[in-house]
């Protein structure tokens, strides 16, 4: 049975910043200096309608449940315990459990009518990380690995693509390369380990020099792309030595921040997670997934739904709140969701199975319509929400993100098998932009 602080699968306020005070800040807080002065005067030069810039992924791995969350049910046979609430956006009702959530709808979309033909974990996975679904041929790159495809690196010296409490299936840089893979981190409490030097420069320098005999032994009579397509040792090590001289580091840290601003988010470790994706968005990282497990109850449903919207609730509010007070929500696209939601109807073990049939995603930042809400379920679980008005494919929620972003998603990329593929085969959700 998953913990409270489980993150498997199963089966501020106090420090307010505004454009112009990030702007002050920037040279006192060391890591933000010199990119961070940079994003903060690019966003004070911002124009009306320029794209997204970094996107936060909060990954609930296993299926939360749409009826415990954004879309509740009250008082029908498959509304369960979970009663709804108002928000501050008119009209729309979510879970009495999300009490924090319900006063930022006014700059959530939320599309409750989206569906998938995925009902396993791994390949629905596949699907909502990458917009496609398994294909043995081929390995699709996930949406932090396209965007430092398609991105600019200029100015970060931290890894741009990050993984905050990975799973098994963390987004990868597929047919991209291993290149763009996510760097895969943990609780940002205290330093990242393995980074600082051990021994003084001039041992340290003689140990690279080592090194490098020994990646020159390794490649004689190999092939000639050997470490350009194959390997990249020499890049990793070049890269990791930068990493590990970089003041952009202190990002991966949330121990400087202050304690009412971690209690906002709730002090848990996907709250502290949540709070690190800001640091790092602002520092210039491009994509962020922060997993939160545990949604996979196909026994005892609104209990252990109520123990993970409890974690999320405060932190996804806390981390909205945040991303606006410092001027990156416009420029910072998020998405909440998972794999699937579950079942409309309850089985005997007070448990909801997988549902990929009719599910939420919430959207908000950049290029996203705040208020917007699209779709709906059969409020007796009969009908499959594909045949009902609105319903969304996971491509159509790629292709609306990669626009918010300004990537032409049409653009072909020529595989390694030779087969032309698009960054995305969706459709950009039109009623839902900005």
């Amino acid at each position: 049975m998953p913990t409270k602080h489980s993150h498997h699968a199963g089966c501020g306020g106090a420090d307010h910043f505004s454009r112009r005070t990030l702007l002050k800040a920037a040279g006192g807080l060391p890591w933000l200096t010199p990119l961070a002065a940079q994003l903060a005067a690019a966003a004070e030069a911002d124009k009306s309608g320029a794209p997204a810039k970094s996107v936060i992924v909060l990954w609930m791995q296993g299926g939360p449940s749409q009826l415990e969350t954004f879309d509740p049910h009250p008082g029908t046979m498959i509304g369960g315990d979970t009663k709804r609430i108002s928000t501050s956006s008119s009209g729309v009702e979510i879970s009495d459990l999300m009490p924090s959530t319900a006063e930022i709808m006014n700059r959530v979309a939320l599309l409750r009518g989206v569906t998938s033909k995925e009902g396993d974990h791994e390949r629905a996975t596949y699907n909502m990380k990458t917009g496609y679904r398994p294909d043995p041929t081929l390995i699709h790159p996930s949406i932090g690995a396209v965007m430092c495809h398609e991105l600019s690196s200029a100015g970060v010296e931290i890894p741009r693509h990050v993984s905050i409490f990975p799973n098994q299936w963390p987004g990868h840089g597929g047919f991209l390369g291993n290149k763009y893979d996510a760097f895969k981190t943990y609780d940002p409490l205290g330093d990242l380990p393995d980074l600082p030097r051990r021994v003084g420069d001039e041992r340290f320098a003689q140990r690279r020099k080592d090194l490098d005999i020994l990646e020159r032994t390794f490649t004689r009579n190999r092939r000639s792309d050997l470490e350009k397509n194959r390997t990249l040792h020499l890049a990793t090590i070049d890269k990791a030595i930068t990493m590990m001289d970089s003041e952009q580091i202190k990002a991966f840290n949330i121990e400087d921040a202050s304690q009412s601003l971690r209690d906002d988010f709730g002090d848990t470790p996907f709250g502290r997670g949540c709070l690190c994706a800001v640091q790092l968005i602002e520092t210039g990282v491009r994509c962020v997934e922060v997993t939160l497990g545990g949604w996979d109850t196909h026994a005892n449903n609104h209990q252990l739904q109520s123990n993970r919207i409890a974690e999320l609730d405060p932190a996804f509010s806390a981390l909205i709140r945040l991303l606006e007070e410092r001027d990156l929500l416009k420029s910072t696209v998020v998405l909440c969701g998972g794999e699937f939601g579950r079942t409309p109807k309850i089985n005997p073990a007070a448990g909801r199975d997988h549902w990929p049939h009719g599910f939420s995603v919430a959207l908000a930042g950049g290029g996203i319509r705040g208020g917007a809400l699209l779709g709906e379920t059969d409020p007796e679980g009969e009908k499959v929400t594909a045949d009902l008005t609105d319903a969304v494919g996971i491509a159509d929620i790629h292709a609306t993100i990669y626009q918010s972003l300004g990537i032409n998603f049409h653009h072909m990329y020529d595989t390694p098998i030779g087969r032309p593929m698009a960054i995305s085969d969706g459709k950009p959700i039109a009623s839902i932009l900005a």
